[in-house]
Parts: C-alpha cells; sequence; structure tokens
C-alpha cells in the first residue's frame, strides 16, 4: 500500500506530533510504499524568516531520521522538492467549493482565537489534497485533528474524477486506535499555535522543568481523583507499559498523592522513551551530508511519481 503524511517545519516537533502520526510512520514504513515529507511550502503561512524555515526543515530530517524513519524502506523529501504539487493544487483549486473550505475546522479555530488569517490558511486544505494525491496514495497517518483534511481530499478527488473521468485514487485516514489527543502544558491540545508544546529533542533538563510547570488544578492531596479526566495522567499513559499506568491510575482513585509526583514519573518515563532517538539524532548531525543526500534522493523518486499523477489530470481536464 502507498502511505503518505507529512510534518510542518515551523518549529521542533513535539510529543503531539509524535504520538498523533510520526509514530505510525515508523510502524506503516515496514510493510507499506511509505511517502512522508516536510511541508515547507504550509509553514510559509506563519514562518517569515527564510533562514529560520531552512534550519527547520533541516531540523525536522533530522528528528525524523533519529525517531526511525528509514530511508532504506521510505522515501523522504522536501515538499517545495517536489514542484509539480503546486501545479496541481491549481488544477484542484479551480473546483474547490468555498464553503467547503469555510467549514474547515483548523481554519475556524484560528479565526476564533483572533489569529491571522491569509489565503494561504485559508486553502490550506486544498495543498495539503495535492500533497497526498500527487503519490496516488492510499494510507494517509495522521492526528485526529486532521481527519476533516482527508475527508476534503477525498471529495475534491472524487469531484474532480466524476467531471473529467477517473484519475486520482481516493485516500483513506489512519488514526491511532484510541484516537486520543495529546494534552499540552496547559491541558488543551497540544499545539504550536497555543504555544503549550513539550519538545522530543533539546536540552533534557529544560524539558524536565517544562513538565514541572505543568497546570494542574486545585484538589487537596488527599483526595480521589478521575485518572481519565486529568491529562497529567494522559501524558503517562504515552510513555509507559500497561502494568505501570494501572498502578498510576488506581493511585488517583486511591488519592494522597500529589501532582509533583506524577509530573516527575512523567519525565523520567519521556526521557527514557526518547533516549535512544537522542543518540541518534547526535549521530545525524556530525553527518550532515548524509541527511542531505537522503533527502536529494527523496525528491528524486517523489518527482517521479507526481509527474505521472500530474500528467494524468493534466490530460484528463484538457491541458494536454
Amino acid at each position: 500500500m502507498r502511505v503518505l503524511s507529512g510534518i510542518q517545519p515551523t518549529g521542533r516537533p513535539h510529543w503531539g506530533n509524535f504520538f498523533g502520526a510520526i509514530h505510525q510512520y515508523i510502524d506503516l514504513q515496514e510493510e507499506n510504499d511509505g511517502f512522508y515529507f516536510i511541508a515547507d511550502l504550509h509553514a510559509l503561512t506563519t514562518v517569515r524568516e527564510a533562514a529560520e524555515l531552512r534550519q527547520n526543515t533541516l531540523n525536522a530530517a533530522l528528528d525524523l531520521l533519529a525517531l526511525g524513519l528509514d530511508p532504506k524502506k521510505a522515501t523522504l523529501f522536501v515538499q517545495s522538492h517536489v514542484p509539480e504539487v503546486s501545479e496541481l493544487t491549481w488544477l484542484l483549486m479551480t473546483g474547490t467549493p468555498m464553503g467547503l473550505l469555510e467549514r474547515c475546522h483548523a481554519y475556524k479555530e484560528k479565526k476564533a482565537k483572533g489569529m491571522t488569517a491569509d489565503a494561504g490558511l485559508f486553502t490550506y486544505p486544498v495543498l495539503m489534497a495535492s500533497d497526498i494525491l500527487a503519490y496516488d496514495s492510499e494510507i494517509v497517518p495522521v492526528g485526529q485533528d486532521q481527519v476533516q483534511h482527508i475527508e476534503v481530499c477525498r471529495d475534491l478527488a472524487g469531484s474532480f474524477n466524476h467531471t473529467f473521468g477517473e484519475t486520482f485514487v481516493l485516500p483513506n485516514a489512519k488514526t491511532l486506535d484510541h484516537g486520543a489527543k495529546v494534552p499540552g502544558t496547559d491541558g488543551e491540545k497540544m499545539s504550536k499555535s497555543y504555544d503549550n508544546t513539550l519538545p522530543l529533542f533539546g536540552n533534557v533538563k529544560q524539558i524536565r522543568k517544562q513538565i514541572m510547570r505543568i497546570t494542574t488544578d486545585s484538589r487537596a492531596m488527599e483526595d480521589p481523583k478521575e485518572p481519565e479526566q486529568d491529562h497529567l495522567f494522559q501524558l503517562y499513559r504515552l510513555f509507559s507499559s500497561k502494568d505501570d499506568v494501572d498502578k498510576m491510575a488506581a493511585m488517583y482513585r486511591r488519592g494522597g498523592f500529589g501532582y509533583g509526583e506524577v509530573k516527575k514519573a512523567v519525565a523520567e518515563a519521556s526521557e527514557t522513551y526518547f533516549a535512544e532517538a537522542r543518540s541518534r539524532r547526535e549521530e545525524l548531525e556530525a553527518n550532515l551530508d548524509y541527511v542531505h543526500e537522503v533527502l536529494r534522493d527523496g525528491a528524486v523518486r517523489a518527482r517521479e511519481v507526481a509527474a505521472k499523477v500530474l500528467r494524468r489530470a493534466q490530460t484528463a481536464c484538457g491541458l494536454r
């Protein structure tokens, strides 16, 4: 099966990125034809400094490779290195209803929070659809909050196919089995836009300090608490075995503990979980020529596939 997904280089990837999508990349590359890209074109809606975008893109490649993406099993490339995607976006845009984009929750949420909305943000789902359709993708691993965009992609592809004949493969989203959103330091969904993230890489002591500052409620230590309703417990569950999670849940229901104890457990579990990836990243930083080679080879393969799909779409709608 052809699998595709991407990550925006708008800053360092965080726990939400990993558990929402990246770890699925790693799992799916074993038995599928994986195409994974760094979405620098999407990042232009928020990153306005050229040097920052270039560095973020390189960091994203280092992070993905360190976390276990294997270029021998999957294709890793930078979105803008495949210009066919931008051309395909226009073909899709000409048939995209305004109302469809206005209903997309990511756009509505950012507007509701008072963030500046430009045409790039508004038409984000169309470029995302092009990213997917350009490679005849069949499976798209995404976080729960991105499922609606896959539905938009299917709508646009289905409409194009209906108008011009069978052209695009209709993809399916693959989400985490439990469908949970990773909570941020304030208890809301972890997102760079909300400034509540915990990074995958960086200074371990600084990350631990961020964990220890996570917002909690003011209930007394002796009070029993429902673990499933607490964001600290939800974070702990991401990194821990079933036995450890069960013990933590029992402690919550019993009461008589402080949130500082849970925060320390979250910090220790997360540090152990990402220790191997941190070591691999240091090795990759010392061999950037290899990283650039991986991205160049990935772009060559991605362009070969995208060019065929673009020609198919151009022919179908009369541009060839």
